[in-house]
């Protein structure tokens, strides 16, 4: 008497919008929670520049002022909660804008 075979099981696949979703939820912590255990120095060539001495004679950028300029969030007093702001907004906005991209994109190749 032969065993019987088994079928391989199939996996399935998870549906677009779980990825996308999953993705997001993926972002904004890493965004929030673990961009707090980042290097206290994030700009390479800024800490190279005061390392190195040179430092003073550069200029404010045009966003020095902006809300959510050097890694925080303006009007947010704890330190950890104005990064994770200013991350979560960050990751928003490149989100929106890539969006609007991609549905241009998409249109116009219709």
């Amino acid at each position: 008497m032969s065993a019987p075979t088994q079928e391989p099981r199939q996996r399935s696949r998870p549906s677009g919008r779980v990825v996308w979703v999953v993705g997001l939820v993926v972002t904004l912590l890493v965004a929030a929670v673990v961009s707090y255990f980042a290097s206290a120095h994030p700009d390479g060539l800024e800490f190279v520049a005061e390392s190195t001495g040179f430092l003073d004679a550069s200029e404010d950028s045009a966003t020095s002022s902006s809300p959510l300029s050097d890694y925080q969030t303006e009007g947010v007093e704890n330190s950890w909660l104005s990064g994770a702001t200013a991350g979560v907004v960050g990751c928003l906005v490149v989100l929106l804008v890539m969006t609007g991209i991609a549905l241009a994109v998409r249109r116009r190749q219709r």
